[in-house]
């Protein structure tokens, strides 16, 4: 079957003793987001069900606990850990891998796919602004239980934490996840605990494993029992970033991790809290941090504080990895991308993408102030990205896995069924704060067409202007300019068009270089390149020769490095003698382009904003020489 890890990759390869350090770091960095969920899932629950001030029921309480268990079962385990960690693209997951491995199967509608993919990849940027808001604060406010004196302090304390999280990020994150393991195996090991020892108060909590009470509190309650499901449904969230770090992990680890740590430790705290709620009535108002005995709450707003920091940490880098890997696909401008670690290579840091998230975070903070009104936002942005990835899901079934559609489709319907039904019964939270996350991610969305729309306008508009380059070169062989020593590089991002640098030079030295390469990068729908198809080198004359040089989406480019393996394959240049020809392009609206007026100020501001291409390839920038051009969009 296609989508299957490689068996060093999917555990079944690993030394054990390899295999259990993995699954201890994913216990951190996969399982943060969802592991803090306890923190408010069972409170705004049992809140939608009964209101503020009224005592659930035993049946209520039983209801919402058997749909907080199959939804871990159904929604994480089944959908996520079963079948999603198979749909791999080359060993990676998350949304625009999958939204890649789809594209690239799917060779008629593929516009469907890629806006699909920009539906889920704009809702991720909501997840990822939300949860460190949502998460610090529900810690911090353990203090509020702690000593009540302390209430106004919550939200100062949470935004100095927010400030701390965010500065050193551009430091690098490898030492501090170290950590990140087993600071989450010890808050999940604590959450079990205290769950346990409310659970053996009272036995009765246990008959939420028939479903048969999630179902008749549904039957029952009408629209409040769909409110209730949309609370329900923050037990989930995070699921989607067990997805998004395979490639790390590898599908072994994450699946041990989930189910021998994660889930054991969630369901145990989730029916203590059930239990303590039905035990007293009144601990609807913290029920996670009641579970504990005085003496141990301050350490445990300590400790929930760093599991919170944590999750926050893993959304913060997905964020990171995310826009990387949309700039490659060509849905964003290109930004400054800085490695912070030169062992691993993921390890990245985006100072633009870094800056807006800090602004959005503490602007949520500011806003709604309290994790409960908070958590309205919460469900949308996730319930979202759940449905495209299920769609795209269906895709990678059908085409990659080569099933039936009719077998697909029968296998994707009743996940697809409950992710709708769950983002239906969010979306009644639109006014409450669900419209946060709806307008950033049509804000994000408009960016992502607009540069992608944009781009191809551009690229179709400036090839129609533009010389056959085997005409060209076919033309200065035949009477050939002035020759200077070295070798001359130009980079295009069409290899059948002369590039405008080359043009230009021409015109205006009259010379040409002894050697000279028309050099195009792509990116390939592949996470990663390998090293023997990384370039490609076509003589066109004997002056001339087309360099392609590929790399994955997961990728950073380096020009340098890839020319290093083109030596190999017999292309001989001193880097000292050669010169970098850029076109640096000025764009300017033009009074029919094909996009409104609107847009295509959009993007000319997108392409100003734009990283330099020298050091976004890597390129000495002593090596380089730009030509500017104008040209009119």
């Amino acid at each position: 079957m296609a989508g299957v890890i490689p068996a060093e990759q999917n555990g079944t390869g690993y030394a054990k003793s390899r295999f259990w350090a993995l699954t201890l770091g994913c216990i951190g960095v996969v399982y943060g987001d969802i592991g803090t969920s306890p923190l408010y899932a069972m409170r705004e629950s049992v809140l939608a069900a009964v209101g503020q001030g009224n005592p659930a029921s035993e049946p209520v309480v039983l209801g919402i606990l058997s749909l907080i268990i199959w939804s871990l079962i159904i929604v994480v385990t089944l959908k996520y850990v079963v079948i999603l960690l198979r749909a791999d693209n080359n060993g990676e997951g998350g949304t625009l891998a999958l939204m890649a491995l789809a594209h690239r199967a799917l060779k008629r509608g593929g516009g469907i796919v890629i806006l699909l993919g920009i539906v889920s990849a704009a809702l991720f940027y909501g997840d990822a602004i939300i949860t460190p808001a949502l998460s610090v604060l529900s810690a911090v406010e353990g203090l509020k239980v702690a000593t009540p004196a302390l209430e106004a302090y919550v939200v100062p304390l949470t935004v100095l934490i927010l400030l701390a999280l965010f500065a050193v990020q551009s430091r690098g994150t490898a030492k501090v996840a170290a950590f990140f393991g087993p600071i989450t195996l010890v808050w999940f090991i604590a959450i079990a605990i205290a769950g346990f020892w409310h659970i053996s108060q009272n036995l009765a909590v246990l008959r939420a494993f028939s479903p048969v009470h999630g179902v008749e509190f549904l039957a029952g309650h009408g629209m409040i029992g769909l409110v209730t499901l949309g609370a329900v449904f923050l037990v989930v969230t995070g699921s989607e970033a067990l997805y998004a770090d395979l490639g790390h992990f590898g599908r072994g680890p994450i699946r041990a991790a989930w189910l021998f740590i994660a889930l054991p430790a969630l369901t145990i705290n989730y029916l203590g809290q059930g239990a303590l709620v039905l035990a007293d009535p009144k601990s609807i108002e913290n029920p996670f941090f009641l579970l504990y005995p005085d003496w141990a709450l301050l350490p445990m707003v300590g400790l929930a504080t760093a599991a919170t920091v944590i999750a926050s940490q893993a959304v913060i880098t997905g964020a990171y990895s995310l826009t990387r890997q949309a700039i490659q696909l060509g849905l964003l401008p290109r930004l400054e991308i800085q490695h912070t670690s030169e062992a691993l290579f993921g390890q990245i840091y985006m100072p633009r993408v870094n800056t807006l998230l800090l602004i959005g975070v503490l602007l949520l903070v500011a806003l709604f102030r309290s994790s409960g009104a908070l958590a309205s936002a919460y469900g949308i942005a996730v319930t979202g990205t759940m449905v495209v990835t299920a769609m795209m899901a269906f895709v990678v079934i059908w085409k990659v896995w080569k099933w039936s559609a009719l077998a697909a489709a029968a296998l994707i319907a009743p996940f697809l069924f409950i992710d709708l039904t769950f983002l239906t019964a969010n979306l009644l939270k639109v006014v409450e704060g669900g419209w946060m996350p709806l307008a950033l991610g049509a804000v994000i969305m408009t960016v992502m067409y607009t540069w992608r729309r944009g781009s191809r306008i551009l690229f179709d508009k400036t090839r129609r202007l533009e010389t056959p380059l085997t005409s060209l070169v076919a033309m200065l062989e035949k009477k050939p300019p002035q020759k200077v020593p070295g070798t001359a590089v130009f980079l295009t991002s069409d290899p059948q068009s002369a590039p405008t640098a080359l043009l230009h030079s021409l015109k205006h030295y009259k010379v040409l270089h002894e050697k000279n390469v028309i050099l195009t990068v792509e990116t390939s729908p592949m996470p990663r390149v390998p090293e023997v198809e990384r370039v490609r080198i076509e003589p066109i004359g004997e002056t001339f020769s087309r360099v392609v040089v590929r790399f994955g989406f997961m990728e950073t480019p380096n020009v340098p490095k890839a020319l290093a393996i083109a030596r190999k394959l017999g292309w001989h240049f001193d880097i000292m003698a050669t010169s970098f020809f850029l076109s640096r392009r000025t764009l300017r609206p033009a009074k029919h382009s094909g996009m409104p007026r609107w847009q295509d100020s959009m993007f000319i501001g997108l392409a100003r904003s734009a990283n330099d291409a020298t050091d976004y390839f890597q390129i000495p920038t002593g090596r380089v020489v730009e030509v500017g051009t104008q040209v009119t969009i």
